[in-house]
């Protein structure tokens, strides 16, 4: 094997998504081939072969996993989480036990280490979440504290209290005829995502297991107003939009955005959103763009302080070597991210040896 393969054997054992969507693995012993991430029983090293694209393991005789799917464009998600989040859609007032979750056959703990791997919350809480967001729903039209209570399923008044302003920021009271910021959950084949937004636009969009999500969250607390999971007309448009971004169908991201920052933090966001897809740009290169070319250093501070991430694409800014650098949302997804990207503009990656590998540094 080359040193490339080893790398990506390695990957391969620990379920590395760093690669995912650009490397796969083909064991000769089976003739199948795998995504990196594939639960399935690790073959021997000396059986297996790497390719950069699914095209490239089909024309080299190997069959798709069935447990893996390559071939489907979202990596797949857990039975259990995609039945139990179904479920909560259709039944947001529902107040779920084990004893629910085993009668549709999944096990609690299996549940539990789903949506904490996928949200970073247990099933539980993110359960509790959706019922308190139709409370806050029935508290801004009018409703009682006691029917939201009841509602969202608290036997103690100052549990849900408690429970509503850790979410919402404000006692339930004077939650009536507030401006409340709408939440939603959206799901990517890198990750879930956070979406926050009222009805001007978007002022979050982060991955769910960004380490200064719940700084962000409490600064648009204090900021701006409230939060609550709900609906809204600009998170219908956000989903689908973020939808077809990550399925590779569009690369249109119009929704609007609203950022609170500095003048200079303004300029740079907006130099942003003005990189085309499939390009990158150095700190010093943005600097430049907006006429301040001795700050590459405040334009990468502006450039970590952007809360709207793939909209406002701060990981099309690499460093002035070409390294990818720093990205909040975890540096395998910045490559992901770009690559997808790069795929999308029509700049296919560059094919290395003649197995098939593909050429993994930009």
């Amino acid at each position: 094997m080359h040193s490339d393969d080893d790398t990506l054997f390695a990957a391969l054992i620990a379920r590395d998504p760093s690669y995912e969507g650009f490397a796969y693995a083909g064991v000769k012993t089976t003739g199948i081939f795998c995504r990196l991430t594939c639960p399935a029983r690790k073959p021997k090293r000396s059986n297996v072969i790497f390719f950069g694209s699914c095209e490239d393991a089909q024309e080299a005789g190997f069959r798709p996993c069935l447990r893996c799917k390559p071939l489907e464009r979202r990596r797949p998600a857990s039975g259990a989480l995609e039945t139990l989040r179904e479920r909560i859609r259709t039944e947001p007032e529902r107040r779920w036990s084990a004893e629910d979750v085993r009668a549709l056959g999944y096990d609690p703990s299996t549940a539990r280490r789903a949506f904490q791997r996928e949200y970073g919350v247990t099933f539980a809480q993110y359960a509790r979440s959706q019922r308190l967001g139709v409370a806050v729903g029935r508290l801004r039209q009018g409703g009682s504290v006691m029917d939201a209570q009841l509602d969202a399923g608290y036997e103690s008044g100052s549990g849900f209290r408690e429970a509503i302003t850790k979410l919402v920021g404000d006692a339930p009271a004077r939650a009536t005829g507030q401006p409340i910021l709408t939440a939603r959950w959206l799901d990517t084949p890198i990750g879930a995502m956070l979406a926050i937004a009222d009805g001007t636009g978007v002022h979050l969009l982060e991955f769910a297991d960004r380490t200064a999500l719940p700084t962000e969250i409490a600064r648009l607390r204090t900021r701006v107003g409230a939060i609550c999971f709900g609906d809204s007309s600009i998170l219908e448009k956000l989903s689908f939009q973020v939808e077809r971004y990550f399925s590779g169908r569009s690369s249109s991201l119009d929704v609007p955005v609203v950022q609170r920052g500095s003048v200079f933090e303004a300029s740079v966001w907006d130099a942003l959103r003005r990189i085309p897809v499939g390009d990158t740009r150095s700190y010093g290169e943005i600097a430049r763009l907006i006429g301040r070319p001795d700050a590459p250093r405040a334009v990468a501070r502006a450039n970590g302080a952007n809360q709207v991430a793939v909209i406002v694409p701060c990981h099309r800014v690499i460093g002035a070597d070409g390294s990818l650098t720093g990205y909040g949302g975890k540096l395998w997804r910045k490559k992901w991210l770009l690559e997808h990207e790069r795929r999308m503009a029509g700049h296919a990656m560059t094919p290395s040896r003649s197995s098939g590998q593909a050429e993994l540094s930009f």
